[in-house]
């Protein structure tokens, strides 16, 4: 393979597509590992890590910019142990640059690059940079480095002390106290930040924000408030209307650039489009708009045409950018259209699909290119434009399906075929949810594939994890993210099965995760294991982003199976992880709203349903058409140990116990009466 090629560095005996994106270029590219950092200090050379990921548009342009570049190549080479990471397979090494820049510029992003000390202390960085500027950085600071070393060692030093402090969480030692009026005051101080008109939050960009959105839909039903219920709605019927979700073929896109929902930058994560379907399960369950369902069947099936593969695991994520006739990598390529080509595949419905899809002033994008996007419901639109609402669905699935075929024949996307635990811990969860939204078996196959598949693969002889899978092999100690995933979709695929070896994983794996990630003095969780090669810092990840914080999923499974296993320690744990971040998630609710839903089960009553007998799971499928999200579920169809269904099984009769900590009100054999006895709202 290498004789094809000028250039081949390091990086062509790795496995991450991003970093094989990279073995041909000029710069003499290391993986970071142990052996790259011994190099550095022996070499006394500085470390430049530069770090993205395979559907990262930016990071492509940088590397055709700059790392293709035999002339930068040769200032990189020469001054610097160059190392490339791929954010997804090395989250623990991006937290702590990322942090670094951020400290530096205010800001953050991909691609990343810092430059470290050659023990790995940063103490320069930024994002992207053109290449007239990033010779010229590299200059100076080569320069700098050489005439003025104690001047680095100071930079290094005292961004490290900033780093490691950003890193301190206090115990709080004061008694949990949990209210309605705080929980009130966060959502307050969110408003203003709310896009009310559009969805998501103010302005551009516009990000998908799943674990937000998943906390008001509870929050608006719960504490019965119209303003926050109308605009999570807004919010989900703007996405599934926008550019950033695929009208022809399904699936999200990561983020649009502009703030209603349009031009996305075209890369479609695993990530994001597990966690919508998740939401819109959900959201159905409560509001049963068809609309939502209509977006979990397309975006499954999305992800099973593109991401999926036969051992029941999922690829990354799709490039943003494919190769356009004239084999030229150009952003967005497959998915935009021109009028006349639309025009001529379309032919005699052009002037309605034109009007629906938009292909006008309001969906175009630049030059003479159209991202699909509606901007009408089908029944409004149909009245509008004096057709029937059965003969519209029929023209759009032919519309979509003409222009699927057609879009079939251009160029791919790029595929970035490792499979992360974490992320298809999301994926597992969301089957789930859309099987007991739909009651789908269909969803319920797919999802205990996976779960074989993370079961059977990732999960370890010491009963740990591995990160990532990748040509039939498993490897990378795995992090907080992907055992905090796996457990929540273990727990959530035994309330839907009542299959209880889903919840002994779920239990094991936690008490790994004690053994291995705990740190005593803050009663939290590291995001790195105590196997792991030690980083400048170990960091605690608290803040809920695009994926929830660790801390605040282990804190969520920590309350259910405290619940489940009547284990106090478990339930204790929780309940002071939520003290300890309690102030700052009332302050900024949307960088918390995972740990406002830990702490909306705090309020009212949150309840145990436990199902015995032999229809335990005909019962389980009827009570998942309701939306109750201050419960867990607990059932079998024999004999059980679990501490919620002891004494409760008969083989004469199917009951439902509607419990609180383990205090049951009378039993019920209709699910009906049963629900009765269930008060969703605050």
């Amino acid at each position: 393979m290498s004789n094809q090629h000028k250039y081949t560095n390091e990086l062509i005996h790795e496995t991450s597509p991003y970093l094989l994106q990279h073995a041909h270029n000029p710069v003499n590219w290391h993986a970071w590992n142990k052996e790259t950092l011994e190099l550095a200090k022996k070499e006394n050379k500085l470390l430049l890590i530069s770090i993205g990921y395979a559907a990262c548009h930016w990071c492509h342009v940088m590397e055709h910019e700059s790392f293709e570049d035999s002339t930068v190549a040769a200032i990189m080479n020469e001054h610097f142990i160059n190392v490339k990471v791929d954010r997804e397979e090395r989250p623990d090494v991006d937290q702590i640059y990322m942090n670094a820049v951020q400290l530096i510029t205010g800001r953050g992003g991909w691609p990343l690059n810092a430059i470290a000390l050659p023990d790995g202390r940063p103490f320069w960085g930024g994002t992207y940079f053109p290449k007239d500027n990033w010779i010229k950085v590299l200059t100076q600071i080569s320069d700098l480095y050489k005439n003025d070393p104690a001047k680095v060692e100071e930079h290094a030093q005292k961004l490290t002390e900033g780093i490691q402090q950003s890193d301190l969480i206090t115990l709080k030692t004061d008694a949990a106290n949990f209210t309605i009026d705080e929980l009130q005051t966060s959502v307050q101080k969110w408003l203003p930040t709310m896009d009310l008109k559009n969805g998501g939050r103010m302005g551009a960009p516009k990000f998908p924000m799943p674990n937000n959105i998943q906390f008001l839909l509870r929050y608006g039903i719960q504490k019965n408030d119209t303003m926050i219920s109308n605009y999570v709605n807004t919010t989900l019927t703007k996405m599934a209307y926008g550019g950033i979700n695929d009208q022809i073929g399904g699936g999200f896109a990561r983020y649009s650039v502009d703030d209603r929902w349009h031009i996305p930058h075209f890369e479609k994560m695993l990530y994001d489009n597990a966690q919508l379907i998740s939401l819109y399960s959900n959201a159905y369950l409560a509001t049963k708009n068809p609309l939502y369902k209509q977006v979990v069947f397309e975006t499954t099936k999305f992800i099973e045409r593109e991401l999926y593969n036969e051992t029941g695991a999922f690829y990354s994520s799709l490039d943003a950018d494919s190769l356009t006739e004239d084999q030229e990598l150009e952003e967005g390529a497959f998915y935009v259209w021109t009028k006349e080509e639309s025009q001529k595949i379309i032919k005699s419905d052009f002037e309605l699909f034109s009007k629906y899809y938009n292909v006008n002033l309001f969906g175009k994008w630049e030059k003479d290119k159209y991202n699909l996007i509606r901007n009408a419901s089908d029944k409004d639109f149909a009245k509008k434009n004096n057709i029937s609402e059965e003969d519209l669905s029929q023209k759009i699935i032919q519309w979509k399906e003409i222009l699927f075929k057609e879009r079939e024949k251009r160029n791919r996307p790029r595929l970035d075929d490792k499979t992360l635990t974490s992320w298809n811990a999301l994926t597992l969860k969301a089957y789930v949810n859309a099987y007991t939204a739909f009651n789908e078996e269909h969803f319920l196959k797919i999802a205990l594939k996976n779960a074989y598949f993370i079961s059977h693969k990732q999960i370890k002889e010491d009963g740990g994890l591995y990160r990532n899978f990748k040509n039939g092999k498993s490897n990378i100690e795995a992090y907080l993210e992907d055992y905090a995933t796996t457990i929540d979709a273990f727990i959530t695929l035994y309330e839907a099965t009542f299959d209880e070896n889903w919840l002994i994983q779920a239990k094991q794996l936690t008490d790994y995760c004690f053994d291995h990630f705990y740190d005593d003095q803050s009663k939290m969780f590291f995001f790195t294991s105590d196997k792991d090669i030690e980083l400048i810092s170990r960091k605690i990840e608290i803040d809920d982003n695009v994926i929830p914080s660790s801390n605040s999923i282990m804190a969520n499974n920590l309350f259910k199976l405290g619940h489940y296993y009547e284990n106090k320690n478990y339930s204790n744990n929780a309940k002071i992880m939520l003290n300890n971040i309690k102030e700052n998630a009332i302050k900024y609710a949307a960088g918390a709203s995972n740990w406002l839903s830990l702490y909306s089960n705090f309020l009212g009553d949150f309840y145990e349903i436990a199902i015995s007998g032999n229809e335990a799971k005909e019962k389980l499928k009827e009570i998942n058409q309701n939306y109750i999200p201050n419960k867990l579920l607990v059932g079998n169809i024999k004999e059980s140990d679990l501490p919620l269904l002891k004494y409760k099984y008969s083989d004469k009769e199917t009951t439902i116990y509607i419990c609180i900590d383990g205090a049951c009100q009378m039993p019920e054999n209709e699910v009906k009466n049963a629900l009765k006895q269930i008060k969703v709202q605050f």
